[in-house]
């Protein structure tokens, strides 16, 4: 079943791959399922059943013109966990711009058959700087990025990657051929939905989505993330959710699902009560407590 249907009519393509509790992967933007297959085949080896689809406007799926705010994109994820009947005893998991859906299906749909939850490199709880959010994107640059795009999407993307990855003058966490790939994966995306989703995850305000997360709860955040500070995003998401686990990669890029393919492939594996996982250390991970 590589389609299901949304309530909306929409086409969403939807790779499953394994048995056993099902984990939900959610890609960011402007990439695609496929980011995540060094977990998924990780996951799908070691018992679990992983699904990841690609969000409606971008990759495979089809690309309405209307549904890319968050209220839409949670009612999305929820259409897949019932057609892929994966909804019970599921974890959703979400990077970058997935958090966004991992965070608002937990208020929308009162987390309904999830019994934990992960946010990786993600834009929760707000990204836009504001006067009560200081340490957020100026609204000029987020701006800049529709204006790039609408521009020179392929020059844009070009850029984009390199600071999604960490590539600077010394540092390369990630070869040529992943920014090659990463930049046509985006280019299969529809204009229209990549800008609406970027509008959407620079302006959404998850705040009040926090308290929606009930179930355990794993923050993974590069330290050296210049895509989504970590100071707005990922330690105020671990500071608003009771119980959560965070753990920071010191200095690692956004694309840290990459860059640090095999220690995050771990640290997932680990929180999810995988067998011959390596138990994530103390140095590494702090627990918060609210």
């Amino acid at each position: 079943m590589p389609y299901i249907k949304t309530r909306d009519g929409t086409d969403l393509y939807v790779k499953d791959w394994g048995n056993g509790r099902p984990i939900i992967l959610i890609h960011g933007w402007p990439l695609s399922a496929d980011s995540w297959d060094a977990q998924a085949l990780a996951l799908a080896e070691s018992g679990f059943r992983a699904i990841a689809y690609d969000r409606r406007g971008f990759g495979r799926s089809g690309q309405p013109w209307s549904g890319y705010d968050y209220d839409t994109l949670s009612d999305d994820l929820a259409d897949v966990m019932k057609e892929t009947g994966a909804g019970n005893d599921a974890v959703i998991v979400g990077f970058s711009m997935g958090g966004g859906e991992v965070a608002r299906y937990m208020s929308r749909h009162d987390g309904k058959g999830v019994v934990g939850a992960g946010l990786i490199s993600s834009v929760v709880p707000y990204m836009l700087k504001t006067d009560d959010n200081p340490h957020g994107v100026p609204e000029d640059q987020l701006h800049a990025i529709g204006e790039g795009i609408k521009k020179d999407r392929y020059g844009f993307f070009a850029g984009f990657f390199k600071d999604f990855y960490g590539i600077g003058l010394v540092s390369h966490p990630v070869g040529a051929e992943q920014l090659q790939w990463a930049q046509n994966v985006a280019m299969q995306a529809g204009l229209r939905g990549v800008l609406q989703c970027a509008d959407a995850f620079g302006h959404t305000d998850f705040r009040g989505d926090l308290a929606a997360f009930r179930v355990p709860t794993l923050v993974v955040h590069g330290t050296g993330d210049k895509t989504v500070p970590i100071d707005a995003t990922g330690r105020e998401a671990a500071r608003g959710i009771a119980g959560s686990q965070l753990v920071e990669y010191d200095g690692a890029p956004h694309g840290l699902t990459v860059s640090e393919s095999d220690r995050f492939t771990n640290d997932l594996l680990t929180f999810l009560g995988a067998k011959g996982a390596t138990r994530v250390t103390e140095h590494e991970a702090s627990l918060i407590e609210n």
